[in-house]
């Protein structure tokens, strides 16, 4: 029989810092760095370990000796278990002050950048209930509490319906409330699973690859909106019916309802035909009077109300007079493009989704926009040399990828047509870090500005204002 391995436990731990992936940072008595979930800066902890590796040790908080002064009593029953909101138990202060941390640490040590002095991080009004987009998983075998497991395996229904357990693919936590996303949300995603449990519509299992309800997704707006994207594993006509008719009955304020039977491996929808069953085909969005239509595979900021200032923080840094010709890479809906258009003498989007483009473009005719054209492809090979001979070499360009940052061969463009004015934003500063570093020797950073989009959570949003050296 092999042997059990006994983890080191440590025992009065005082936390230092905040780390990555949310988890709090202690050192051990051997000198190593300890990886710590559960704990917030300034407590003094027992720690369980669970990985070692040469450097560092992973753990666990089994007691709190001292509780740091940023410490709060969490707002959700299944904070600890749920790995949505990992910070829910710091006071916002801190969450900010750590964020804004992490900004600049990763800019310097890894950017290895000249920094001006950094604008104070833009916090969000509403550190709750701020998410205009949820999506929960259906499971046939929901994730037990250890207290269910001492007492034996529970008998009745197992089917779960939330989100899942960090690292975990086919492990659902069944969730009774979330705070991330304001009602009805939390009454919807109740009812259905209560409907389903009652009337016998079977949960996905994703192991056996059988069952009927697989995702839900929900979305609103700030008006109040609401649209709901079901999908499935299997077609049941009836039952899938009797489940959208009860939304329907049930929660008329329901503005667009979808959905799709999806048998693929993976859950993502970007690839499957969506059924509009009832309502609208998109929703829609305002901001300064402009109209930005959501459609269910449509990438919109899930921060509206922050999303607003981010916009503004932007245009402001792209410093427009009224005739340059502006990039916007990795457009989107095109959101940034027409925020900033009547400031631009002109705004080219570039996009990879086809349907993100053909909504940008349905926006700027609503919006009544003329002096913006959005283009769809790969964008290491769109932004070439013959696109930028077709539609002309930008005074400033916009750039918002997503987390892994920018392809080399665009930041090698980049550098070859040198526009004045580079607005960087990013939702990962070290791969943001990454990229400024491979700019340096062209452009200097002339402000930085977090912004947190992402409350309870250790995700910050980043703007970064590059101008070109020497630049006339």
């Amino acid at each position: 029989m092999r042997k059990r391995k006994v983890r080191p436990h440590f025992e009065d731990l005082r936390v230092i810092d905040a780390g990555s992936k949310g988890k709090a940072v202690a050192k051990a008595p051997d000198g190593r760095i300890v990886f710590i979930s559960g704990a917030v800066p300034g407590d003094l902890v027992s720690v369980q370990t669970t990985r070692k590796r040469k450097g560092y040790y992973e753990g666990y908080v089994t007691a709190i000796q001292e509780a740091s002064e940023d410490r709060v009593t969490p707002k959700c029953i299944h904070f600890g278990t749920c790995g949505g909101c990992k910070w829910q138990n710091m006071s916002y202060e801190a969450q900010l002050k750590f964020k804004q941390k992490e900004v600049v640490e990763n800019l310097l040590r890894i950017g290895k950048l000249d920094l001006p002095e950094i604008d104070p991080i833009l916090p969000a009004p509403q550190p709750f209930y701020y998410r205009n987009k949820m999506e929960f998983s259906f499971s046939n075998n929901r994730w037990l509490q250890p207290e269910e497991l001492e007492e034996g395996y529970p008998a009745g229904s197992r089917n779960a319906l939330g989100l899942h357990i960090p690292g975990m693919w086919d492990k659902i936590l069944d969730l009774k409330e979330c705070h991330l996303m304001a009602d009805p949300v939390n009454q919807i995603r109740l009812a259905i699973r209560e409907y389903a449990d009652a009337n016998g519509l079977s949960f996905f299992d994703p192991r056996k690859q059988e069952g009927l309800l697989r995702t839900l997704m929900i979305r609103s707006t700030s008006s109040g909106s609401l649209m709901i994207v079901l999908q499935l594993f299997e077609e049941d006509q009836a039952g899938r019916e009797l489940l959208l008719d009860y939304l329907l009955d049930t929660f008329p304020q329901i503005s667009s309802l979808y959905y799709t039977v999806n048998q693929k491996k993976n859950d993502t929808i970007y690839d499957q035909e969506l059924i509009r069953y009832a309502g609208a085909s998109c929703i829609y969005e305002t901001m300064e009077g402009l109209q930005f239509q959501i459609t269910p595979k449509s990438f919109y900021q899930t921060n509206s109300e922050q999303a607003y200032q981010l916009y503004r923080k932007v245009r402001e840094f792209a410093g427009l007079s009224g005739t340059e010709l502006v990039y916007d890479l990795y457009t989107g809906l095109g959101t940034i493009a027409q925020f900033v258009a009547r400031e631009a003498g002109k705004v080219v989007g570039i996009e990879a989704v086809p349907e993100a483009v053909e909504a940008a473009r349905e926006n700027a005719k609503v919006n009544n926009i003329g002096n913006v054209s959005f283009y769809s492809g790969d964008m290491k090979d769109l932004f070439s040399r013959e696109f930028l001979a077709e539609h002309g070499h930008p005074e400033v360009l916009i750039t918002d990828p997503p987390r892994d940052g920018m392809h080399k061969d665009v930041i090698e463009r980049i550098l070859e047509i040198t526009p004045s004015r580079i607005v960087y934003v990013s939702c990962n500063s070290a791969t943001q870090a990454r990229d400024l570093a491979l700019m340096k020797d062209v452009y200097e950073v002339v402000r930085v500005q977090p912004v947190d989009m992402f409350p309870q959570t250790h995700h910050v949003e980043n703007i970064v204002l590059l101008r070109r050296r020497n630049n006339p």
